[in-house]
């Protein structure tokens, strides 16, 4: 039985109800023995039901995981992004369910450097699992936008903490969430254009046929790059890739090294956190600052290797922010996320016209050339702004402190 949350003075009142069949199976497999029970029937509400199938594998990692690799395969099996009490709480409200985690990992009650890597990879996985089934063109922009960022977080902790844990298996993890970005990118690039730079110039000239005509092409960019995500996600492809970051939080493999080189590793694995992501912030910093030195002379190109800089910094800052709360890093941050937004703004341009000129000759050339106008008129004042934030940025100065 699943109950609704009520305070704990009021009674308690049933709002959905699982019925179905469990049973248990024994396996052997090359990997060890593993104990399989399966659970399917149906959630039930008021005015709902939904179909529910739960497989619960017990055994060793490496059994667990090699059986659950191979049945990845050919099944949708994926581990559920909600408990089935919230799954059920959801469809008796007719809501989608809650997501257990959001936004970056908090790490402050990491102690260690292994303790924060473990933490924040079952964190942005969490979130990764939750926003999957929401990218979808009908669900409007916000499942690709967060899976997105979650997996952009994921890879920037894989880079902060590869000099502690570098091994053969966070290689080819990070090379498998490469691979999905580009296939997240395209979706998100067509969203970002459709309801920005596409939607301003479509205000600016309404009832003009040939940017209706743009724009209709360009939906249709959109929903291919959805349905080919949409392919990717439902595929074999994906549950490996969430497999192989649950073979990381179970396994650690960063721990298989040579009996000789056991002490250094383990001493890097047990570094003190603040000491690890002081080190860290400060290299990024003077790498920001060397590539913005003297930024008011700098071309396209060089403010574009200055956004990559503050990029960097930014997800590494957000991600340590908890070890050093307060005003200073709240500013800091803030600063931060502005002079990377300003300088994306050229950016979301060169991506705007590539986009645009994509389309080829299914769209008038006029219109697309009023398109690379508009996204034209706004480099000059985004590339004013980044200078200012670039000021406040560098009077801010590093909110961060070493032990």
């Amino acid at each position: 039985m699943l109950k609704a949350e009520e305070e704990q003075d009021e009674p308690v009142v049933p709002i959905a109800a699982f019925s179905g069949r469990r049973g248990t199976l024994p396996l052997t497999t090359p990997e060890g023995p593993v104990q399989a029970t399966l659970l399917h029937g149906k959630l039930r509400a008021v005015a709902d039901e939904m179909p529910v199938a739960r497989l619960l594998l017990e055994g060793s990692p490496a059994a667990v995981l090699g059986l659950a690799t191979r049945l990845a395969a050919d099944l949708p099996l994926l581990p559920p992004h909600a408990a089935l009490a919230e799954a059920g709480r959801a469809l008796a409200r007719g809501e989608a369910p809650r997501a257990r985690r959001r936004g970056p990992p908090d790490l402050a009650g990491a102690a260690t450097v292994e303790e924060a890597l473990l933490g924040a990879i079952g964190h942005l996985l969490e979130v990764m699992l939750h926003f999957a089934p929401r990218c979808r063109p009908e669900a409007g922009p916000e499942g690709v936008h967060q899976m997105r960022v979650g997996l952009r977080r994921l890879r920037s902790v894989l880079k902060v903490f590869r000099p502690a844990a570098r091994c053969p298996a966070l290689g080819e993890f990070d090379a498998g969430l490469k691979a999905l970005a580009d296939r997240l990118g395209p979706a998100r690039d067509w969203d970002v254009f459709l309801r920005g730079l596409g939607a301003q110039v479509a205000e600016a000239m309404p009832g003009e046929k040939r940017i209706a005509a743009l724009l209709k092409a360009a939906e249709a960019k959109r929903q291919a790059a959805y349905g080919a995500l949409r392919v990717e996600l439902d595929g074999p492809g994906f549950r490996r890739l969430v497999l192989a970051g649950l073979a990381l939080l179970l396994q650690r493999p960063w721990r298989a090294v040579e009996a000789e080189e056991m002490p250094d590793r383990l001493a890097a694995l047990e570094e003190p956190l603040p000491e690890f992501a002081a080190a860290l912030l400060d290299k990024r910093w003077h790498k920001l600052c060397s590539e913005g030195e003297d930024i008011e002379d700098h071309s396209a190109e060089a403010l574009h290797e200055v956004r990559l800089e503050a990029k960097r910094l930014r997800y590494a800052a957000e991600l340590f922010a908890p070890l050093w709360p307060g005003k200073a890093t709240r500013r800091f941050q803030k600063r931060l996320s502005a002079l990377q937004e300003d300088l994306g703004i050229a950016n979301d341009t060169a991506v705007a016209r590539g986009l645009v000129a994509s389309l080829g000759s299914s769209v008038p050339a006029w219109a697309i050339g009023a398109v690379e106008g508009f996204a034209t008129a706004r480099v000059a004042a985004a590339r004013k702004h980044a200078l200012g934030a670039w000021e406040d940025l560098m009077l801010a100065g590093p909110s961060w402190t070493r032990a």
